[in-house]
């Protein structure tokens, strides 16, 4: 827990709940940053000078903010991240669990490592972030309906995603939010790996996406996905490991932490997306618990997936092709995995 006048990891809106406080949606208790708001420091200084201090601050502020989003508003174009404060890590991007990515032929359970992790609360942590689909399953569709092992049974080892009406591809916007947590997670320290970064022909399976976690003794994964359902529907859902034991499937050790994880996340992705919980699955909550899913099955560290919205509904398709939304659906995500991994 940080101390009286520390600094929030992502400014301003870790300061929207107090210590120890939660926020409700429709009768689940998301746990809230456990970090105190910086308290004012008093000061002799005189009237004029303090005005003058205040306001620099803030200019500063908007200037990040401005760099981070790169500018771009709401074009809905490659809308990576400009952050100018550290240079660009190589990673690699996963293929979606909710709709079964699969292994590749460069295939390698050991996922690309982050740029050198910098001092910061998260030093010594490990995030695995898995991006939905490959950019280039669609051109490899023999090997993504190859069938894998996912524990209790088989499944398609990856398949396209799902799109907008437009023509904006699932696969696009997963890689694009982890690309912009992978900045925020560094930022903190924490070595970041993505299962793939739209480096490889395909994939990697489910199976595989897995196992790159595993390998990596993550501290918490994140599978990065957008849904495909019909108009009208609407919101996110999180979705956590049910409790499997059958074949080479186990998640009875990963699914209290995984809960705690994903209610985290889900909690911070209201507070800073302002998106609500799903409309059409979850009961409202927000969080839906699932035991088909290889990419959780197979997992022996905590994980979820999260959906962040459904690209088949116009409303949410504005938001999910908006740049500067992403930006926000990235900072959401990952104030929710900092909060876990402090505790």
């Amino acid at each position: 827990m940080a101390t009286r006048g520390d600094r929030h990891p992502f400014g301003p809106s870790w300061a929207r709940f107090a210590p120890g406080t939660a926020v409700r949606v429709a009768g689940v208790s998301y746990v809230g940053p456990d970090f105190e708001p910086p308290q004012p420091r008093r000061s002799r200084r005189g009237p004029l000078t303090v005005a003058l201090a205040a306001l620099v601050p803030g200019a500063l502020l908007g200037w990040l903010v401005y760099e981070t989003v790169g500018g771009s508003g709401d074009g809905g174009g490659s809308g990576e991240a400009t952050v100018r404060s550290s240079p660009p890590a190589a990673s690699s991007t996963p293929s979606d669990d909710a709709k079964e990515p699969g292994a590749s032929p460069s295939s390698s359970d050991a996922p690309a490592t982050s740029a050198p992790a910098a001092s910061g609360p998260l030093k010594g942590k490990v995030v695995v972030i898995d991006p939905g689909h490959n950019p280039s399953n669609f051109q490899h569709t023999t090997e993504i309906n190859r069938r894998v092992n996912i524990g209790t049974n088989w499944k398609e080892c990856d398949t396209t995603g799902t799109s907008t009406n437009d023509g904006y591809t699932e696969a696009k916007f997963t890689l694009d939010v982890a690309r912009r947590m992978r900045t925020l997670l560094e930022e903190q320290g924490a070595t970041v790996r993505l299962t793939q970064d739209d480096d490889r022909p395909y994939g990697p399976c489910v199976d595989e996406r897995a196992r790159i976690g595993n390998a990596a003794k993550a501290d918490a994964v994140v599978s990065v996905h957008a849904d495909g359902s019909g108009a009208g529907n609407r919101g996110f859902h999180v979705i956590l490991p049910g409790a499997v034991h059958a074949g080479a499937a186990d998640t009875r050790a990963i699914v209290g932490p995984s809960r705690d994880l994903g209610e985290r996340v889900a909690g911070r992705f209201v507070a800073v997306t302002g998106s609500a919980p799903s409309n059409y699955i979850g009961d409202g909550s927000g969080l839906v618990t699932r035991k088909d899913l290889g990419g959780l099955n197979l997992s022996t560290v905590p994980k979820v997936f999260i959906e962040c919205g459904n690209m088949r509904d116009s409303k949410d398709a504005a938001l999910l092709t908006s740049g500067a939304w992403r930006q926000k659906a990235a900072q959401g995500i990952s104030e929710g995995i900092v909060s876990f991994l402090r505790g």
